[in-house]
């Protein structure tokens, strides 16, 4: 069989037999990443290929760029002291399960603090993605979202202190580096919007790619993994959207989308078949367990407990905030890689967080009885007003007389008496075929 044919099946493979098995509520992630673990497990170290390792690397590297261009910090001011508060809880734990893996599973203070952090970090981008499914009311998914990030924030920073802290002096290089490029990236934009996208317009989506895959290498180089370069691409390019309004726009968000939704599942195919055969033991099964019996109930209830104190929402409420936020399953794999490959993890305990990170991505599937899945096609979240702005001028363009109303900030209080003043409305008369009747 030729390479060629090899890859077209694979891609059809990844592509089409996963979408079709989310009818039975398995995530399509799970479906890539099975698949991946068949082929490590069929042809062994030739399941490795480079062509399918720099797809990985394209795939969840435009994941992070999309979960960075979703970072609005007005509304992250908005709930700013109630995130304070769950951001100073998490530190707390992340502190209290790094140390319970330094005093007792035996390991290294940073292999204990990636641990914690594959353990209760929620994968931001995947939940994103999967957010409009769940029929979450929309002040459920404000929290959601902006937990999501905060805390995605919060674990890169921590991330790149622990990697590096362990020798002082590559920490100073890698931090001046990284300054360095937080400073640099904005002005690479602005140039490139003054003396590229004006001559070649449609541009911006393929810049900020290109921008983010250069930032997401420089700090592969770095030690800390691609994720955090591109996602601080995606995060610079969304502060930069007044200047630059096209930069993140909406298409270039839905085109971010698409483009991370072609080559995730390949991250997914490519982390399966890196899966050691001593994973897949009895012992790995439970010791996953275990970590899913102890961890999951403890995230999903600290984040419980914690909206019921702070808001007093009702228990259903507080529930499915904390459910939407259980799956871990992009960061735990990105992390027990690091583990494996930088700190010698035994196999046991990667099987242990592949197993834990699977039941966490189930869990809303089963609750919410919809399957998660990295699906840039849905729509989560409110539209930027610059972006509503563009549907409307579009929609008219093509005649739409239903073309969506300027958004207006009127209160509910302020409307009440508007209402009372029309007086009541008329009433209406039954119609006496109404449809199927």
């Amino acid at each position: 069989m030729s390479r060629e044919l090899i890859y077209l099946l694979l891609i059809f493979g990844l592509l089409v037999v996963p979408r079709a098995l989310q009818r039975y509520k398995i995530p399509a992630p799970l479906t890539c990443l099975l698949f991946g673990i068949v082929a490590m497990l069929v042809w062994g170290d030739e399941s490795h290929d480079t062509v399918v390792a720099m797809l990985a690397t394209l795939g969840i590297s435009s994941l992070f760029l999309f979960a960075g261009l979703e970072v609005e910090l007005s509304a992250l001011r908005k709930g700013l002291w109630p995130l304070v508060a769950h951001l100073v809880i998490r530190t707390a734990t992340l502190f209290g399960v790094g140390w319970l893996a330094w005093r007792y599973a035996g390991m290294g203070w940073q292999a204990a603090g990636l641990l914690a952090l594959a353990l209760l970090t929620p994968s931001t981008g995947f939940i994103l993605d999967s957010l409009a499914r769940l029929g979450l009311d929309e002040e459920e998914r404000f929290w959601v979202t902006s937990k999501a990030i905060a805390g995605e924030l919060l674990a890169l920073v921590a991330l790149f202190v622990v990697l590096q802290a362990g020798d002082p002096m590559r920490m100073a290089l890698s931090s001046t580096a990284l300054i360095a490029m937080l400073v640099g990236l904005p002005l690479v934009f602005v140039a490139l919007g003054r003396w590229v996208a004006p001559h070649a317009p449609g541009s911006e989506f393929s810049l900020l790619v290109m921008v983010g895959m250069i930032a997401a290498f420089a700090t592969a180089k770095l030690g800390v993994y691609y994720l955090v370069g591109a996602f601080v691409a995606g995060l610079i390019a969304r502060l930069l959207r007044e200047r630059m309004p096209r930069l993140a726009s909406h298409e270039n968000l839905h085109a971010v989308r698409l483009f991370a939704s072609f080559f995730v599942p390949f991250y997914f195919f490519n982390a399966g078949t890196k899966v050691p055969s001593g994973a897949l033991s009895f012992q790995a099964l439970g010791l996953g367990l275990l970590l899913t019996a102890v961890v999951l109930p403890l995230r999903v209830g600290v984040v419980w407990l914690q909206r019921r104190a702070l808001f007093g929402e009702k228990h259903g409420a507080s529930l499915r905030v904390s459910v939407a936020l259980a799956p871990t399953l992009i960061f735990t794999l990105v992390l027990a890689a690091i583990l494996r490959d930088r700190f010698a993890l035994p196999d046991a305990w990667f099987g242990a967080l592949l197993l834990y990170a699977t039941l966490t991505t189930i869990l809303p599937s089963l609750v919410f009885r919809t399957p998660f899945d990295v699906d840039p096609a849905e729509d989560h979240g409110p539209v930027h007003p610059d972006d509503a702005g563009d549907r409307r001028r579009r929609a008219a363009a093509a005649g739409n007389a239903a073309a969506e109303p300027e958004p207006t900030a009127v209160p509910a209080a302020a409307a009440a008496p508007a209402v009372a003043a029309a007086g009541p409305a008329p009433a209406t008369r039954a119609d006496p075929h109404p449809p199927g009747g």
